[in-house]
């Protein structure tokens, strides 16, 4: 198995698109983290650990793949 180098940078974009509209708080509070946390997790400062990658794709109904392993 290949291991991936993950783009936390294009990672940040894709979750900012998801996100759309909604406050950073409604998705911090989902998810059980601090909105801080999803400003890094947006700003490419951080990669989420993995148990947060599984909450953010169930919230966002995409896989973690799409999310996290795609250029697409």
């Amino acid at each position: 198995m290949t291991m991936q180098k993950l783009d936390a940078t294009l990672i940040g974009q894709k979750l900012r698109t998801l996100r759309g509209a909604r406050p950073q708080k409604e998705v911090a509070d989902a998810l059980g983290v601090t909105t801080m946390a999803i400003s890094s997790y947006e700003n490419g400062e951080r990669i989420p650990r993995d148990e947060i990658k599984i909450a953010l794709a169930r919230y966002y109904e995409a896989t973690v793949e799409q999310i996290f392993f795609s250029d697409k």
